[in-house]
C-alpha cells in the first residue's frame, strides 16, 4: 500500500492542532481541501483516525499510534530527499536557489557576484516558483535555499534570516479613480474586487488580501492567478486590484497598472531560508553569508509618481 507523504503531513497538522480550521491555516490550504485529504487517508488505511465533534478533532487509538510515529517518519523522508538532490547539485557545482516573484530583489545580482568570488566555478541556478508553492521548492528539496516572502508555510522547520522589510502598496488599473491619489487608506479598498492567489495557498492568500485588517469584512475576489504575468494582466484588464510589495513598482512596471502607497496594512519581509542540515554544507553557508552582508545596503525607494507603468530607465 502506497501512502502519499503529503497526506501524512496533513494528518500530523490536524493531530497537532486538534482543529481542521487551525490546521488548514498552518498548512496554507483551504479547510474543505484538508477535510477531503484526511478522509482519503482514512480510506487508504482502512481505519478511523479522528473522532469529529463540535469541540474539534480527537485522535482515535489508531490515530494516536500514527501520530506517535509520523513526525520522525516525515523528518527522515525529508532529510533523505533533500540530501539526495543536494548531492546531485554539488556534483554539478550548482547551487539551486528558489524565489517567488520580487523576493529576488535588486540585491540578488550583488549576492550572486559575491558568491561567485567565494566559490569560483560554481553557478547559482535561480528557480522561480508559482504562488501556489510559497516555499519555492524548499519544502520538497527542489532547492538548496530560497529567497522568500515571510512568513511561509512550514517556516519553523527551516533556518530563516530576514533580509529586508518593505511596505505593502496597492496595484490598480491606471484608469481606476483611486489611482490619482498619492496615498490610499486600506479601508477605502475594502469593497474593491481583488486579484488573489489560488485557494490552496490558504494563509498566504489571506495575507495578500489583508484579511486581518478588514474588521471582519470578507474580501471580494475579482480574479485568481498563480503567476506575476497573469496577475498583472488581470489588474490591467480591470478585474481587480491587489496588494503588492513596494518593490513591485520597480520589478513589474507596465502600462495599464499603477502602484500607490497604502496605509493601514503591515509591511512585507523578504528572508533567506535553508534547511537545518545545510548548516554543514559550506556552499549553502557561503551563499547565506553573502545574503547577510549585502542586506546592509539600502534598496532604492519606489517613487509613486513613477509607479504608473513607466520603467525606471526612461
Amino acid at each position: 500500500m502506497d501512502v502519499d507523504t503529503r497526506l501524512v503531513r496533513y494528518f500530523v497538522a490536524v493531530a497537532d492542532e486538534g482543529s481542521l480550521t487551525r490546521a488548514a491555516q498552518r498548512l496554507f490550504v483551504s479547510q474543505p481541501a484538508l477535510t477531503k485529504q484526511i478522509r482519503h487517508l482514512e480510506t487508504l488505511l482502512g481505519v478511523r483516525l479522528f473522532t469529529r465533534s463540535r469541540l474539534g478533532m480527537t485522535l482515535t487509538e489508531a490515530g494516536r499510534a500514527l501520530a506517535d510515529r509520523a513526525p520522525a517518519l516525515l523528518a527522515d523522508c525529508d532529510r533523505v530527499l533533500r540530501e539526495t538532490k543536494s548531492a546531485a547539485s554539488r556534483a554539478a557545482r550548482v547551487l539551486r536557489v528558489g524565489f517567488l516573484a520580487s523576493a529576488a530583489n535588486e540585491a540578488t545580482q550583488d549576492i550572486i557576484a559575491m558568491f561567485g568570488r567565494l566559490r569560483p566555478g560554481w553557478r547559482v541556478d535561480m528557480r522561480q516558483a508559482a504562488w501556489s508553492n510559497p516555499t519555492a521548492g524548499l519544502a520538497d528539496g527542489e532547492v538548496d535555499a530560497a529567497l522568500l516572502r515571510l512568513p511561509f508555510p512550514g517556516q519553523d522547520a527551516f533556518r530563516v534570516e530576514v533580509l529586508l522589510t518593505e511596505p505593502r502598496w496597492v496595484a490598480l488599473p491606471s484608469a481606476h479613480p483611486l489611482a490619482t491619489r498619492d496615498v490610499i487608506p486600506f479601508r477605502d479598498l475594502w469593497d474593491e474586487p481583488f486579484v488573489a492567489a489560488p485557494d490552496e495557498t490558504g494563509w498566504w492568500r489571506d495575507y495578500w488580501l489583508a484579511t486581518d485588517d478588514r474588521d471582519g469584512r470578507p474580501p471580494r475576489i475579482g480574479a485568481t492567478t498563480d503567476h506575476p504575468d497573469d496577475w498583472l494582466q488581470a489588474i490591467a484588464n480591470g478585474y481587480g486590484i491587489a496588494l503588492a510589495p513596494q518593490s513591485s513598482a520597480r520589478f513589474y512596471a507596465r502600462p495599464g497598472v499603477t502602484y500607490r502607497p497604502v496605509t493601514g496594512v503591515s509591511p512585507s519581509q523578504v528572508g533567506i531560508a535553508w534547511p537545518p542540515e545545510a548548516g554543514a554544507n559550506p556552499v549553502v553557508q557561503d551563499f547565506v553569508r553573502c545574503c547577510l552582508e549585502i542586506r546592509a545596503e539600502p534598496l532604492p525607494p519606489a517613487d509613486p509618481d513613477r509607479a504608473d507603468g513607466e520603467t525606471l530607465d526612461e
